[in-house]
């Protein structure tokens, strides 16, 4: 019988990718849907079962038991996620609770291995790179529950027969990005000859474009890796250089106004991982 993926979050920014490199791997995908997106998946190459719920983060763990059944693997992408608000939103303890539920569903069916996805920024931040054995200290509501999710599934889904792996995302950007976060808001800048408003742009990070870090979050679902798993390019880079990077495209670094939007003082300085 051929293997199937189950997976969240498939009309997502980093869902759509992960959905069509497992297609593209000819791994059979099951995606989870609200209602309303379900036609655009029926006879698409590589699509098994469509799953549709309108409340994902609501259902029991009784009805993920009869969803996941045949089900071998389990990738979860869904989280809240709306820029400028989902970091302090109470709509984590929701997705915390739900992804629970989806964990109990998953071990009740007999689902084989379980992949989360968690953030760089349940890590203790400081000017290191970030290894998957750097200590945890989330700082937001949304890190927070990630971490918990993180500490609660390591823990339990072995102990239930299911292998578990968690990849923490560092700073992806590319194709269906929200259009309010930072490389659309730069490129629609360009692309119309305006000016970009920047901080100093001092900051150091650790960008990857979202098509590479679907590569890795598949490779971890078909692998035998358990525990964290680091999604990031590991080069530090400023901020200020990915976007001369980014303007150079454009041949118009004369638009970047660095210095001129203030600067977020509990945005961290330094956030790198190592792969």
């Amino acid at each position: 019988m051929t293997k199937q993926v189950l997976l969240t979050g498939a009309t997502g920014f980093v869902g759509r990718h992960v959905l069509r490199e497992l297609t593209e791997r000819g791994i059979v995908a099951c995606p989870v849907v609200r209602p309303a997106s379900e036609d655009r998946f029926v006879g698409m190459a590589g699509i098994g079962r469509i799953l549709a719920t309108d409340a994902l983060f609501s259902e029991s763990a009784e009805w993920w038991t009869q969803a996941l059944a045949g089900i071998d693997t389990v990738i979860h992408l869904a989280w809240y996620a709306e820029p400028g608000k989902y970091l302090a939103s109470p709509l984590n303890l929701d997705c915390l609770t739900g992804t629970l539920a989806i964990a109990k569903g998953a071990a009740a069916a007999g689902v084989r291995r379980f992949v989360g996805i968690g953030t760089c920024f349940e890590y203790e931040l400081t000017d290191r790179p970030l290894t998957i054995d750097t200590p945890l200290k989330p700082l937001t509501p949304y890190a927070g529950a990630k971490a918990a999710a993180f500490m609660a599934l390591s823990q339990w889904l072995p102990q239930a027969g299911v292998e578990f792996a968690w990849c923490r995302l560092f700073y992806l950007y590319g194709e269906g990005e929200d259009e309010r976060r930072f490389v659309p808001y730069l490129r629609k800048c360009l692309a119309a000859g305006q000016r970009a408003d920047l901080t100093q742009g001092l900051q150091v990070r650790d960008f990857l474009e979202v098509s590479e870090a679907a590569r890795m979050i598949v490779d971890t679902s078909v692998s035998t890796a358990q525990g964290a798993v680091n999604i990031c390019s590991g080069i530090p880079v400023t901020i200020r250089e990915f976007a001369e990077r980014i303007a150079d495209e454009h041949g118009r670094r004369d638009l970047l106004n660095f210095g001129g939007r203030a600067e977020n003082l509990v945005d961290p300085p330094f956030v790198v991982g190592v792969r």
